[in-house]
């Protein structure tokens, strides 16, 4: 909740542990520092600052700070001295220095994302603690090797950049499970082929209705809409996605647009129908089929705690057969998409909707990314590194499922898959099409029934 500047000099808010304070503000208020002995989290989002008081760690409680959508043009030096800080986000500001010295010792989840940055200091492997780095949308040509002690790291966005290569190292990080890099020079050729060669319908913009809003992401907004028929056929139900245009913190929509094409047709995606065209705006749109209500999103994204690890309702129970069922959709979709030379990047449980029974669809396609499939060491480089994340997937699935009722061979070879997903050492990592192998095995369905057994 937003406080007022008012409240604060009332001293109204005193002994709160968060603040956020919105009212164009250009100069940091010193009463901030009459809630030194408890303020945890302060956000200064959407005002028009350009520095923070060389006192800042007087704040010694501070763990996370926000000043998104200010005018600062470097990241403020004092940030290094603020003993407790480990989140900071300053996102869509106008930062193009970035010192080492203002990384904070405890630094977790870092969050420059929108902003003009060309260089990373050598001092960010000094973040030993680093697990999430978000840095799509600035000018960065190339990053610091010094990024190889970050061995915490899970989460990198390096969308929308001037990067003319991904290194090699990168793909060694042991924890590094999420990874956007769509939109770089070295990328842009596949990302403008999937657009233009992949087959998609054209379907004019007359030719829908829009109804009611479904939904709104950081990349666009989502309506039920009419699919108006064109000769004597019946209009039917779809969903329009009408992308925004601008950076996310994942990358940029058109990316998007070109990898939900690009996917194609798997019974745990979400179908596309077809790209809107003519829009009277020039908005970039898809058209997509409607999905069930009954559908929900299998968990909640990470919070400010759990940084890189999806929240689950406390009471969020599966049976194992669920389970099952769910983490052969999800890897046989993921097997599909390295097939075309995609990688989801954001392969999580908030990014699933579960339909019960462990039916379920892989849809958000907003941070990811191509390569060629050629290319054999990167491309299974890239699909363990997905298997991490899917493994996270597993891990938490299995979490919330009794296992004491399955045969206890069955339920090993499940928690060992779980392991060697996670395995730190990279290269022992299976690969989708040998999880999907494994899966099968223990439901006990042939190939055969491997359609039918994923299918929603």
């Amino acid at each position: 909740m937003t406080s007022t500047l008012e409240q604060l000099r009332a001293g109204q808010l005193a002994g709160t542990r968060r603040l956020k304070l919105a009212c164009g503000l250009s100069e940091f208020p010193r009463e901030i520092f009459d809630l030194a002995d408890t303020l945890e989290i302060l956000d200064l989002s959407g005002n028009a600052l350009t520095r923070l008081p060389d006192d800042l760690p007087r704040l010694s409680k501070l763990r996370i700070i926000f000043a998104s959508d200010n005018p600062f043009t470097e990241l403020p030096e004092v940030l290094g001295q603020c003993s407790q800080l480990s989140m900071v986000g300053f996102k869509a500001n106008r930062i193009r220095k970035v010192s080492g010295q203002s990384l904070p010792p405890l630094l977790r989840w870092l969050i420059l994302t929108d902003n003009e940055i060309d260089t990373l200091p050598a001092e960010i492997g000094t973040c030993t603690q680093l697990q999430k780095l978000m840095l799509a949308g600035n000018r960065l040509r190339a990053l610091p090797e010094e990024l190889t002690a970050c061995s915490r790291l899970e989460l990198l966005r390096l969308a929308a950049n001037q990067l003319s290569e991904l290194p090699a190292w990168l793909l060694r990080l042991p924890r590094l499970s999420w990874l956007a890099f769509a939109g770089n020079p070295f990328s842009e050729a596949l990302e403008t082929a999937a657009l233009t060669d992949t087959p998609s319908a054209d379907i004019r913009w007359d030719e829908l209705k829009l109804e009611q809003q479904l939904g709104e992401g950081a990349s666009g907004v989502i309506y039920r809409a009419a699919l108006l028929a064109r000769h004597e056929h019946a209009s039917r139900p779809v969903a329009v996605k009408l992308f925004k245009g601008a950076v996310t913190s994942d990358g940029l929509p058109d990316c998007e647009m070109a990898a939900c094409i690009r996917a194609g047709d798997h019974p745990n995606l979400i179908p596309v129908v077809g790209k809107v065209k003519d829009h009277p705006a020039g908005t970039h749109g898809l058209v997509m089929e409607l999905i069930d209500p009954q559908f929900t999103n299998l968990a909640g994204p990470p919070s400010l705690e759990s940084c890189t690890r999806d929240v689950y309702d406390a009471d969020t129970r599966f049976e194992f057969a669920s389970v099952l069922r769910l983490a052969y959709g999800m890897a046989s979709a993921a097997c599909h998409l390295h097939r075309q030379g995609v990688m989801h990047g954001d392969l999580y449980a908030h990014n699933i909707l579960h339909g019960g029974q462990g039916r379920a669809l892989l849809g958000d396609f907003g941070a990811a990314s191509f390569y060629a499939t050629d290319d054999r060491d990167f491309r299974f480089a890239l699909q363990r590194l997905e298997v991490r994340a899917y493994g996270c997937l597993l891990e938490e699935l299995i979490d919330r499922c009794d296992l004491v009722a399955v045969e206890a061979d069955i339920a090993a070879k499940l928690v060992a898959l779980k392991e060697n997903c996670l395995s730190e050492e990279i290269d022992s990592r299976p690969l989708f099409d040998e999880i999907t192998a494994v899966l099968r095995q223990l439901t006990g369905a042939g190939d055969r029934d491997t359609a039918a057994f994923a299918a929603v």
